[in-house]
């Protein structure tokens, strides 16, 4: 009969073989499991220490991930939060043209190439950028490029 720390074990090395995992993530999941925390702390540990569990590696993935989606700056380091990850965790996040450059793939992908022709319809692709993460710099850099653009 395998020993609770073995079972914790076990049972971790199955989700880390699946997906990256942030250290807080995985201590929740081991706690519903049932585990108690002093076997968690020290199997979290150990995953560490042979890097199977890494906060770097999960936060890289899911910058990589979200961004591919489409979300904005706002809403990543919402996310990254949520994940107990501080901006201790060195993480490459886009650069701001980069960000602006996303911004305005989402806005053509979700209404189209062409521009607002009035103010509720320009309001409402503002909001859906901002709900999506971007700041209000990179939105209104997008309006402005794009309005320059379709006069152009």
């Amino acid at each position: 009969m395998a020993s609770p720390q073995q079972e914790c074990r076990a049972a971790a090395l199955r989700w880390l073989t699946r997906r990256e995992y942030s250290r807080h993530e995985l201590q929740q999941k081991l706690q519903t499991k049932g585990f108690e925390s002093a076997v968690i702390e020290s199997v979290i540990a150990e995953l560490l220490r042979e890097r199977y569990l890494s906060d770097e590696r999960f936060a890289e993935a899911l910058v990589q991930s979200r961004v591919n989606r489409g979300v904005g700056p706002v809403r990543l380091r919402q996310e990254l939060r949520q994940h107990e990850l501080n901006d201790d965790v060195a993480t490459p996040m886009p650069s701001e043209a980069e960000w602006r450059r996303r911004a305005s793939e989402v806005r053509r992908k979700r209404f189209g190439a062409q521009m607002p022709q009035t103010y509720e319809e320009r309001a409402k692709q503002m909001r859906f950028l901002q709900y999506r993460g971007f700041t209000t710099e990179q939105i209104n850099a997008v309006m402005a490029t794009e309005d320059i653009a379709e006069t152009e």
